[in-house]
């Protein structure tokens, strides 16, 4: 049955956002700059995306909650869609070192510059087209921070993707429960395309037959 976790909301609590500063900040601009998802996106200037998404090892709890909860054996098959540079999953093969990793992402920049263990494991796919593996390959897919960022009609397609191919599922997509979220959400947000209430993403997985496990983040 499909559940609703609390796994990345302590991470996604810590960073610190200015959002009228950002949505002042010449942002139809940064929005444009941010989407090409080059280096700008993920090692540039702050207002263009991450500032500077570098590994630090803040992912291992999260690799260490998703073995917990999802009872991943030594020889796991894992897929994560819109992997970056594949900080979750070099965590995951650390603490799982037999098991099968696999992950793919719209950014050229983040795979050639993805850690150096992993690389052989990642490439380069857009979410919304067909995965190239088989129905049920996988015993756990993981897409964080990245479905939202799809139109809706994309977002579709990428769901029932993730669906097919695993057996266990959990994504993470941005949500608002009130106006001031919602405001807060369009000041910050660079690259999203969807902006839904949790109802209407519940509903969403209804709709098109989405089984596995979801995590919604807000912008207080």
């Amino acid at each position: 049955m499909r559940k609703l976790l609390d796994i990345i909301n302590n991470l996604h609590k810590k960073t610190q956002r200015d959002y009228l500063g950002r949505m002042m900040d010449d942002k139809v601009e940064c929005v444009k700059i941010a989407k090409k998802y080059d280096k700008d996106f993920w090692d540039g200037e702050r207002r263009h995306g991450y500032g500077g998404f570098k590994y630090d090892g803040r992912w291992e709890p999260v690799a260490r909650q998703l073995i917990e909860k999802y009872n991943l054996k030594a020889d796991a098959k894992i897929l994560d869609v819109g992997c970056g540079k594949g900080f979750l999953l070099y965590e995951l093969k650390k603490l799982l070192p037999q098991a099968t990793v696999k992950g793919f992402d719209i950014s050229q920049y983040a795979i050639e510059n993805a850690k150096a263990e992993i690389k052989g494991d990642l490439f380069v796919q857009r979410a919304q087209d067909r995965f190239p593996y088989k129905d049920k390959e996988f015993d756990l897919v993981i897409s964080i921070n990245t479905l939202h960022n799809l139109l809706l009609f994309d977002f579709v397609s990428a769901l029932k993707e993730v669906e097919r191919v695993g057996r266990d599922k959990y994504i993470v997509v941005e949500a608002y429960r009130n106006e001031r979220e919602l405001f807060n959400l369009e000041c910050w947000v660079l690259t999203g395309q969807c902006f839904f209430k949790p109802e209407e993403w519940t509903w969403l997985f209804d709709q098109y037959g989405y089984s596995g496990d979801y995590e919604f983040i807000y912008f207080e």
